[in-house]
């Protein structure tokens, strides 16, 4: 398959539910089964979320690229030099509204990897993985560059993160908590909870929670934002929830 072909989303704007049939493909979460859109979305963006959180969004980005730059130049020749090809990893997530973006990354993986498989559907993701690699996806700096998906729009700080675009599971269980119209983060809720150890479900449960309070807006929704942010640097450097190959497991909770 290739990218081009995923430039809109069937289901942007809708509301979905997860249908499962074992003739079909499978996607990114391990399943077999399409989406079926279930009605229009209905989410009210507050001030805080349409401005406020923008634009603290763009100040942050614009000041930490600059800040980090000379981070990102050692870094970029670390990951040329450990294993020849692109310095960045691009690939297709859900965004905003269901809308497709492109997201990203750090190259951890080699060059010769299988490109639009998730990490925990690998047989092997361990082999995969650069020296380098696993530097930046223990200390998650392979996340950087998406400062400059947060400075685009594509993107927020603090959010749910932003699904592949196969994640049909995943997206439908996260329209079951209206958590699919706020902008995605670079951080969330549900990362700080458990990132690749928790359930599909538990994700989309927490990221839920999350959209909840910033609907609220004003202070509630900035303070809650904070949290997540303090939480955030404080998970980083004891790397909880790191596991490689992991997405959570597919358990009853699932549907």
């Amino acid at each position: 398959m290739t990218a081009d072909r995923y430039k809109r989303n069937p289901v942007e704007g809708k509301m979905v539910r997860f249908v499962e049939n074992e003739l079909e493909e499978m996607n990114g979460d391990g399943v077999r089964g399409h989406l079926e859109i279930t009605g229009e979305s209905l989410y009210h963006v507050s001030i805080y979320e349409k401005y406020i959180k923008r634009c603290l969004d763009i100040c942050f980005s614009l000041s930490s690229l600059l800040l980090l730059a000379p981070l990102f130049l050692v870094l970029s020749l670390a990951v040329c030099l450990d294993d020849p090809g692109p310095v960045f990893f691009i690939l297709f997530r859900t965004g905003l509204y269901k809308k497709y973006f492109k997201l990203h990354k750090f190259r951890t993986m080699k060059a010769g990897a299988p490109h639009e498989t998730p990490t925990h559907m690998l047989r092997d993701p361990e082999a995969y993985i650069t020296r380098v690699g696993r530097f930046l996806r223990r200390t998650s700096m392979d996340e950087l560059p998406q400062l400059l998906d947060i400075l685009s729009g594509h993107m927020s700080l603090i959010g749910p993160r932003p699904a592949l675009w196969n994640q049909d599971v995943l997206t439908a269980e996260r329209d079951r908590y209206g958590a699919n119209d706020v902008r995605p983060g670079l951080t969330g809720w549900a990362q700080i909870h458990g990132r690749d150890t928790i359930t599909l479900a538990k994700k989309a449960c927490l990221d839920g929670a999350y959209a909840a309070v910033l609907g609220c807006g004003g202070w509630t929704a900035f303070a809650f934002d904070c949290k997540c942010f303090l939480r955030t640097v404080r998970c980083i450097f004891k790397a909880d929830g790191l596991l490689e190959g992991g997405t959570g497991s597919l358990s009853e909770e699932r549907l």
